[in-house]
């Protein structure tokens, strides 16, 4: 047991006469001597066949674990199927987008909307699009798609045009919110690049999707819920015909990876704060996409399984093809210490034995930790792409 100063106290096996007397008694603590506030646990409560967990000394998670029955519950239900996005026709009605959850109740909602369900389903079309492909692969690239890698790489250009400044702070350098600043200034521009003439009244739609795809200039962080509105913006683009399923395969291999470079030089150059990580005992302090998406690379690989990502030749070899392996590689390199305390999450899926199985669990955990949060999706944006369905009247 441990008790309120920290300290661990082991209780020896007794009869069930010295357990009963134990229950009388108060307990000493085993370093300082003093009495604790709790009667020793029952004995015999911890069996042969299930002992007592072992306490690992790593550093407290930024968030409450969840309860076990949670865990079952996003173990039991059903993988995500992938949707055809269903696309837009005139009249056009595009629309600022504004924030519409506010509640659990508000997120069953969205989750059984066709938004919702398309949404997710669109997610899963790009993971299947990788399916078994290395990023090296040849794949179809449309004006669409290299217009939107070349507006990612002046992005990241921008990080050289705009140096960190030298503060105390360990996290949010300012800097970030000049380079952000820039952004705002020639989105609009930006979006002209691909969107054709007819649609060019979308961007009072699509341009808020984009900005809050790289982050927040006045908390300086960057999370899974900037992430979900870049997918939520190419999903946009699905929606008007602008981006089509032959082009899901380059919009990973090539747009996502792109924005995996852009956002990890964000990170690393302005030191951007996690927003909501849940420390250890979440899979990425910034990112869940490239987990699904890479995991879905190495599905029937001949040689590489999920144990795979603890030989580090492996990930030296293989990280520029296979962006599971990246993310891994990434995380080694900026987080020190045993790669089993920092990351015991990923630690544990490594044991999982293929990588299918690791992909469907992906697809559920990202529905049930980031699609069904309410402090992530209460800043979700609906507009007229992705609508937000009212519950009709009862009168």
């Amino acid at each position: 047991m441990e008790d309120p100063q920290g300290h661990s106290q082991p209780e020896p096996p007794t009869s069930p006469t010295s357990h009963s007397q134990s229950q009388c008694t108060s307990t000493t603590c085993a370093k300082c001597g003093g009495p604790t506030s709790f009667p020793p646990p029952p004995q015999g409560s911890w069996s042969e066949v299930s002992p007592p967990p072992v306490y690992r000394p790593i550093r407290a998670p930024a968030i409450n674990l969840p309860p076990a029955n949670q865990s079952q519950a996003i173990m039991l239900a059903p993988v995500p199927q992938r949707r055809s996005v269903p696309v837009v026709s005139p009249p056009y009605e595009f629309q600022p987008p504004s924030k519409k959850i506010q509640s659990p109740d508000d997120i069953r909602r969205f989750h059984d909307s066709e938004s919702g369900k398309n949404f997710i389903g669109f997610v899963v079309a790009l993971s299947e699009a990788i399916r078994s492909r290395k990023l090296s692969d040849p794949c179809h690239v449309s004006d669409t798609v290299s217009s939107i890698v070349s507006t990612l790489e002046t992005l990241i250009q921008w990080i050289e045009e705009i140096p960190p400044l030298q503060q105390a702070a360990r996290y949010g350098n300012v800097s970030y919110r000049t380079w952000h600043g820039r952004l705002e200034e020639t989105c609009e521009s930006m979006m002209l690049r691909f969107l054709p003439e007819e649609l060019t009244t979308a961007m009072v739609e699509i341009v808020p999707y984009f900005m809050d795809s790289f982050g927040n200039s006045s908390r300086i962080d960057y999370g899974t819920g900037h992430e979900t509105n870049f997918a939520a913006w190419l999903y946009c683009l699905a929606r008007m015909g602008i981006l089509k399923e032959e082009d899901y395969q380059a919009v990973v291999a090539r747009v996502f990876v792109k924005y995996l470079e852009l956002m990890r030089k964000l990170q690393l150059v302005y030191c951007l704060e996690p927003a909501g990580s849940h420390g250890v005992w979440g899979l990425d302090d910034y990112h869940f996409l490239p987990f699904i998406f890479g995991s879905s690379q190495l599905i029937d690989h001949k040689y590489m399984k999920p144990k795979s990502i603890h030989n580090d030749d492996i990930l030296e070899n293989f990280s520029r093809e296979f962006m599971y392996l990246s993310c891994i590689a990434f995380i080694k390199k900026v987080k020190k210490g045993p790669f089993s305390e920092h990351s015991p999450m990923l630690d544990d899926i490594s044991g999982v034995p293929n990588w299918n199985k690791v992909n469907s669990g992906m697809l559920k955990m990202y529905k049930a930790e980031v699609l069904e949060k309410v402090p992530i999706m209460q800043h979700f944006l609906f507009g007229w792409l992705i609508k937000w369905y009212r519950i009709p009247s009862l009168l």
